[in-house]
């Protein structure tokens, strides 16, 4: 299309020089078998989950005979169930639940201390097996009080709290599948006069393949025939669609918009631009570091002290010259008491009724460990096509020499109803916003290289480039002047040959972006920009919502780098929402994805927001600071009484006639449950 080639020669200086050659890393094959990885990781973790669950309910199921069966639950509920062999239907039962119930926590402890990091798993497998060996021993002839409904109730707990907390973090990222799936599967292959339609794997370099409108371009590949706008703002950040004619490069993945073209392959396979984001991807993917969480640095100190404080107690109580079996009682029960069931849903509980909350919000936790860094976080980096800005050319200033804006506006959308270049509609969406009354228009007509013109009344108007204004011998306005020095794309409007105003166009800056910086900087973060538009665009946005720093025409590749620079600074989350910021959110300490954009952003993140409002970005990081106050709270609801516990337990105030029973080891254990329980519901 020749139409408004005026706009286009004016747009041509304002654009940023995007050179895709030269990112030779490889990728395309192993890209695609690291999906697959992935989406096994995926399955695997799911198979986890319903493991935990299938255990949970087996155990539970046990756990009712075990309680009746144990002499002090019946002392406790005042009942009596006993008959010959009830004590070795006890150990059989409490056997199945011990090894069937506890088969995950035993393989976790290996692992852990494989990793020469005890947690959770080494702290539960320590404790059931001391209270599943010791009630064993008893049943054979040791003198002492079985533990059997201690270790049912136990394992029961701790199966629910991984259950829980897998349930709610579930999603492994599928980011590279959904890249792969960005590249159409066909093409229409020119052969000789005839198109026919292939498998784009199979196209080489020098094959022509026809691209029709509204169809995504198959491969990279230079422009041979036709001329059509192509919207590559999910692979590039910029947001402004940009003219594509003979001679110039297309990228795979992007989007023809109005013309057919026809288009020689380049590139193929791994050397293509799309392969390349994808290696980015893994690579950032892989290198992420994995912390322990909050409830495993807590297991292991309790693993320390239930260990040492039950060696020391074993020991204290034969120099004592006290007998075997109540130096094993003391020990055993001081080793159970300290594993508390609490400590299994403290921190379940709270990522639990977290992420319910924030998925009522339209904030969607995909990463428990990077929602926990969250609170961390000490500056935001922002892309901004489509984050801060709305993602789509509009008006954002009109000018009238006589004072009269809406009717500079009015006129010229009368004339744009008739083009279907982005501009004009653009200009007839916000006469239609304003609900600006048009005018019937005669003679329409595109002048190549300088703009459009049609008559209204019989009076000829036109909407010109600035270049095409100076040729008329008309003068630009000032304001005019300074709205291009900002980056954006301005035109002008001319009665016969007379000035009435000017447009000026650009990616509209969201009213919510404005709150969401402000309140950020108010908490102390840095805010900053990272975008593939040009450098007047990017210094007028960041103006406009006071941003501490921004990153202007970056590409891709370069995203992922800057944001490995400001991590040296600080903790840094990423916000995007487009295909090029896949490597950055991925890189990022935590990578927040606008709900609206692609689904390839969406499985990179960490958190998804839904509702593509930035102001969510405040919400989720105060989200994560009062989630963490729960569980820091609820941790220590379910340690706290091993303060005194444990020393009861072991005997220090036996000289007093007090030493804690496993009845009340029991019931402080309870009332530290619901305790963890409810405080986790009152997170708001």
């Amino acid at each position: 299309m020749k139409e408004h080639e005026g706009h286009a020669e004016h747009e041509k200086h304002e654009m940023t020089s995007v050179d895709h050659h030269g990112h030779d890393t490889p990728a395309g094959e192993h890209g695609a078998e690291h999906s697959k990885e992935k989406g096994h990781a995926h399955d695997h973790h799911r198979h986890m989950m319903e493991d935990f669950k299938r255990r949970f309910y087996v155990s539970l199921l046990l756990t009712i005979p075990i309680l009746l069966l144990s002499p002090l639950i019946q002392s406790l509920l005042g009942i009596t169930v006993a008959f010959p062999g009830d004590d070795l239907v006890l150990f059989a039962l409490s056997s199945i639940v011990y090894f069937y119930g506890g088969y995950p926590f035993f393989k976790g402890f290996i692992e852990e201390n494989r990793q020469r990091r005890p947690g959770m798993m080494t702290l539960i497998a320590v404790a059931i097996s001391a209270a599943y060996i010791y009630s064993s021993a008893v049943v054979f002839g040791l003198k002492g009080k079985y533990f059997f409904w201690e270790l049912a109730t136990l394992i029961d707990i701790m199966l629910l709290g991984h259950y829980i907390e897998m349930k709610s973090v579930l999603g492994a990222s599928r980011a590279l599948e959904e890249l792969v799936k960005i590249m159409p599967s066909t093409a229409h292959l020119m052969k000789g006069g005839e198109v026919e339609d292939v498998p784009v794997e199979s196209l080489n370099p020098g094959d022509r393949v026809l691209v029709k409108p509204g169809e995504k371009i198959p491969v990279d590949g230079v422009v041979v025939k036709g001329q059509s706008y192509v919207d590559e703002s999910m692979l590039t950040g910029e947001s402004k669609p940009v003219l594509k004619k003979e001679g110039d490069e297309v990228i795979g993945g992007s989007i023809n918009m109005e013309g057919s073209l026809i288009v020689e392959v380049r590139k193929t396979g791994k050397e293509t631009y799309l392969s390349q984001i994808i290696e980015l991807v893994r690579q950032a993917q892989e290198s992420k570091s994995r912390t322990q969480d909050l409830a495993n640095r807590a297991a292991f100190y309790l693993t320390i002290i239930a260990l040492s404080a039950g060696a020391v107690t074993f020991l204290a109580w034969i120099t004592l010259g006290k007998d075997l079996a109540f130096a094993v009682e003391r020990a055993v029960t001081v080793m159970v008491i300290s594993c508390p069931h609490a400590l299994g849903l403290a921190v379940p509980l709270v990522v639990a009724v977290s992420t319910s909350l924030a998925a009522k919000n339209g904030l969607l936790i995909r990463d428990r460990q990077a929602f926990e860094r969250t609170k961390d976080v000490q500056a935001v980096v922002f892309d901004k096509t489509g984050t801060l800005t709305e993602g789509k050319f509009g008006v954002t200033d009109v000018v009238a020499v006589n004072g009269d804006t809406d009717e500079v506006l009015r006129i010229a959308a009368s004339i744009e109803t008739l083009s279907e270049h982005p501009i004009a509609r653009s200009i007839v969406e916000e006469a239609e916003r304003r609900g600006l009354e048009l005018e019937k228009v005669d003679d329409f007509r595109a002048v190549p290289g300088k703009g459009v013109e049609a008559r209204i009344g019989g009076v000829l108007y036109r909407i010109v480039s600035p270049g095409h204004l100076r040729e008329m011998g008309l003068e630009e306005i000032d304001e005019a002047r300074r709205l291009a020095e900002q980056g954006k794309t301005v035109v002008f409007l001319v009665r016969e040959n007379e000035m009435l105003g000017a447009i000026a166009l650009a990616d509209i800056v969201k009213q919510e972006s404005k709150e969401a910086i402000a309140n950020l900087k108010r908490m102390g973060i840095r805010c900053m920009m990272l975008t593939g538009d040009n450098r007047l665009v990017a210094k007028w946005v960041s103006e406009e919502l006071g941003l501490d720093e921004f990153f202007a025409e970056v590409l891709p590749h370069e995203k992922a780098e800057i944001i490995k620079k400001v991590q040296e600074r600080y903790v840094t989350a990423m916000v995007g929402d487009g295909i090029n910021d896949a490597p950055a959110l991925a890189q990022a300490d935590v990578g927040i994805a606008i709900g609206a954009g692609t689904d390839v952003a969406i499985e990179t993140a960490d958190i998804i927001l839904v509702r593509s409002d930035p102001r969510d970005v405040v919400r989720i990081i105060e989200l994560s600071r009062k989630t963490y106050r729960k569980m820091i709270q609820n941790l220590l609801w379910a340690t706290g009484y091993n303060g005194v516990a444990i020393p009861l337990a072991a005997g220090v105030a036996y000289g007093f006639g007090i030493l804690l029973t496993p009845a009340i080891g029991a019931a402080l254990m309870s009332l530290s449950t619901v305790i963890v329980a409810i405080n986790a519901r009152l997170l708001k």
